[in-house]
């Protein structure tokens, strides 16, 4: 069965033929390194890691690009509050962010691309688009693209650009602006007061770059002009996915990605998150609640990344003891490795290849926990091949030490039983439950682990 992906460009799924056969060109939107990332922004380091790993288990030979955005608005205006420099503001944040892809199990890329090392590439597109007429200097010296002068601009986003849409002609400064704000976008912004001491000297002026063409200098830069994967969050389909594309193929001359790929928001209370509404969580946020960040990973798994997910403590806490049966079951398996078993293999790779049907692939998951025909070994190869895909770091699972108290309670359970004292042996139960420890009944005899 051949791999399908839905592309935004097309709006639907499509079989995935790569421009190269058996690799990949993978560009992922990172994050602006100016505060610590929400955890509805790691849905999308998460997604772009589910899918490399989809890859990567059917073959392919990936090179993974991801973008570290360490000047634009927000970043020269934190690090002045802060009275730090550009560089060491971002490099607490970019360490903080290296700490956090750590925990959630995500492969690094293979390279981590920073604004700041890019800009004489930055500067090379901007001369291309002034030189074909697309782009235009403005009175104070700043670069605008002139988004009129771009055949297909809006075909991403399905926007439609009209002489009587309100602000259509206007030119915007800002990194960021309303998704009806159709405007020419800055490419080089002119030094004034407000940027300090954040500035370059170069054939355009003395000035920074705008923030949507510092990833289509890197991506080119690092892939190449055409690239088969771009990935990000749907909120960056507009403006800054749009602006990339026009201004790659308004330099170029050709198709900029073959497909673009985006996960769906997660809320709070049915409302995106986001550091402006202040209605987010970070992944220290689970941690001072003694939950793994693996658990996050988890639980955005048992949903479609094109779907929203509304956040709630206790949904994440029910992943977590999902989670935690898994890790159980897993364990009990032993540690002989068998044969992965060809049928649910062939299950698992039916949904995974269906447009990354992880929830569905999560279920191949349990079935094969479950199976009463398949040897223990057997389960547990079927499983780590699985979790190749998933991540959820089931060959690093050691046997937990069982404290003295607990094994000492279920040594006396067990004696209990044989006398056939079943309301003590009960009660010895429900005082080993009270610990955080269970434990069940085995044809091999008593089992404990943790709850």
């Amino acid at each position: 069965m051949p791999i399908k992906f839905y592309n935004t460009l097309t709006r639907e799924k499509e079989i995935f033929s790569p421009i190269k056969k058996g690799e990949v060109s993978f560009y992922s939107c990172g994050p602006t390194v100016y505060n610590y990332p929400h955890i509805g922004n790691y849905r999308a380091y998460i997604f772009a890691d589910t899918l490399k790993r989809v890859l990567l288990y059917e073959g392919y030979k990936v090179k993974h690009i991801m973008n570290l955005t360490d000047v634009d608005d927000k970043t020269i205006r934190d690090s002045q509050k802060d009275g730090l420099s550009l560089k060491e503001f971002t490099e607490f944040y970019t360490q903080a962010f290296f700490k956090d892809i750590k925990s959630l199990n995500i492969i690094a890329p293979q390279k981590f691309t920073k604004a700041t090392d890019y800009i004489d590439e930055m500067v090379k597109i901007i001369e291309k688009l002034l030189k074909n007429n697309l782009a235009y200097k403005s009175e104070d010296g700043s670069v605008y693209f002139n988004i009129r002068k771009f055949k297909n601009y809006g075909k991403l986003s399905g926007l439609v650009l009209e002489e009587q849409k309100e602000n259509a002609a206007g030119r915007i400064k800002k990194d960021e602006y309303g998704k009806d704000n159709i405007q020419d976008f800055a490419l080089w912004k002119a030094w004034d007061e407000k940027d300090g001491d954040v500035f370059w000297n170069t054939a355009l002026g003395k000035g920074r770059p705008g923030w949507h063409i510092e990833c289509s200098a890197m991506s080119m830069a690092t892939l190449g002009e055409q690239i088969d994967i771009h990935t990000g969050g749907v909120d960056l389909i507009f403006p800054h996915h749009e602006n990339e594309i026009a201004q790659s193929e308004g330099a170029t001359g050709k198709p900029f990605v073959k497909y673009w790929m985006h996960n769906e928001w997660v809320l709070v209370d049915q409302k995106k998150m986001s550091k402006s509404e202040k209605n987010f969580y970070t992944l220290r946020d689970l941690v001072d609640k003694s939950i793994d960040p693996i658990v996050y990973r988890f639980w955005l798994l048992m949903a479609n990344y094109r779907t929203r997910v509304n956040f709630v403590w206790e949904a994440l806490e029910g992943a977590e003891t999902a989670l935690k049966r898994l890790y159980n079951l897993c364990l009990e398996l032993g540690s002989n490795v068998g044969k992965v078993n060809s049928e649910y293999q062939k299950k698992f790779k039916e949904f995974i290849e269906d447009d990354l049907d992880t929830p569905r692939a999560l279920t191949v998951l349990w079935d094969v926990m479950k199976e009463e025909n398949l040897s223990s070994a057997d389960k547990k190869a079927t499983v780590l091949d699985f979790d190749k895909v998933f991540g959820l770091g089931f060959a690093d699972l050691k046997e937990e030490k069982i404290p003295e108290e607990v094994q000492k309670l279920a040594k006396e359970r067990e004696q209990t039983r044989k006398n056939k004292d079943f309301s003590k042996s009960d009660e010895l139960r429900k005082k080993i439950n009270s610990l955080g420890y269970e434990v069940k009944d085995t044809a091999e005899g008593q089992k404990v682990s943790k709850l």
